[in-house]
């Protein structure tokens, strides 16, 4: 499948360029499922609470533990994001320097009218667009130069991806995502396994595989964090500024010892704030520190992702991706392979 760079251009922005080809083989070795690398009870933390959350669910009206846990699904999962973002410290902005003769006074009333200017998110934990950028200022400017300010605004950041989106593949996208909001994706990862033959020429009892290492993404959807900027001009006019969608990507293995609870280590937001005049959604993501997985293999899963996502103008069904897709979201055991998954993988 040719890959349609326009779909997500400028994913790579100023860091080093990566291919898929230069992290995975054209052909794995081995297929190693570590989906149930989980060695503790997943069920800890609720057993540990059952009775407070039995009368929690009761006083709710909710019939049981589950039915209370799915009441508050999103609630979770929005602490969750904002949680990982606020364990990532905040990148300085080199281009605003503080004076050396500003007083204190002059720096307080100074960040007051930064704070009270940029717009704050409906949903705690997600940074608005207007916390990046000044979006009256970028509404002038034209397309090109709204991509170039972008990946400006994110270089200096060692652990943030960025891309600018069309708007109509990003509706490609989300349809296929509101359908699916759920799945997972491989990376490769090189193991040890005993070595078959033992008194092989190099004398060790080990050989080098490569597995593939499975991530759980999920996606979100919150209400959006500004006002529509475009003016209607008919009775008809609606917004595409309808809501701010995120993924979360964690490691499956966590997410099935953890639940709910497993900390993500990566996180894109898409912002629909210029989709009216501009025809085009911001896409910035962040890399948590320390959680086992690099800003180049986090942009394998976005691309894999994306690939997974956008079936193409043409593509009603998405083909075996789509299938793929419709498999995990109905639970389908039987008909989902991790190892179909990996090939497919391998193809894109």
């Amino acid at each position: 499948m040719a890959l349609r760079s326009p779909a997500f251009r400028n994913l790579l922005g100023f860091h080093t360029s990566i291919s898929p080809v230069k992290h995975i083989q054209r052909r794995w070795a081995q297929v190693h499922d570590v989906r149930f690398v989980a060695t503790h009870q997943p069920n800890n933390v609720l057993a540990r609470y059952k009775d407070k959350l039995d009368q929690k669910a009761k006083q709710e009206g909710h019939s049981s533990i589950s039915s209370l846990k799915e009441a508050y699904q999103d609630k979770i999962q929005a602490v969750r994001v904002a949680d990982a973002l606020q364990s990532t410290p905040p990148q300085p902005n080199p281009t605003q320097p503080v004076s050396p003769s500003s007083s204190p006074r002059s720096q307080t009333t100074q960040a007051s009218r930064v704070s009270s200017s940029r717009g704050k998110s409906a949903t705690p934990g997600i940074k608005p667009l207007s916390a990046y950028l000044d979006i009256q200022k970028i509404l002038t400017l034209p397309q090109k130069e709204i991509e170039t300010l972008w990946r400006l605004r994110h270089a200096p950041n060692p652990n943030s991806v960025c891309a600018t989106i069309p708007l109509e593949t990003y509706h490609r996208i989300i349809k296929t995502a509101k359908q699916n909001p759920q799945f997972i994706l491989p990376l490769p990862r090189e193991i040890e396994t005993p070595a078959e033959d033992a008194n092989s020429s190099n004398g060790s009892s080990t050989q080098t595989a490569t597995a593939a290492e499975m991530h759980f993404l999920q996606w979100g959807f919150h209400p959006p964090s500004s006002t529509p900027t475009a003016t209607p001009t008919s009775p008809d006019f609606r917004t595409e500024n309808t809501h701010t969608s995120t993924v979360i990507f964690t490691h499956l293995a966590s997410y099935k010892l953890h639940g709910a609870y497993s900390q993500p280590h990566t996180i894109i937001t898409h912002h629909l704030d210029l989709a009216d005049e501009k025809g085009l959604v911001l896409m910035n993501g962040t890399v948590v520190p320390d959680r086992g997985v690099s800003l180049d293999e986090a942009k394998l899963l976005i691309m894999w992702l994306q690939r997974f996502y956008d079936w193409g103008v043409d593509g009603s069904q998405g083909g075996r991706k789509g299938e793929m897709l419709r498999m995990f979201s109905r639970g389908d055991v039987e008909g989902f392979k991790v190892e179909d998954l990996v090939e497919e993988v391998e193809r894109v």
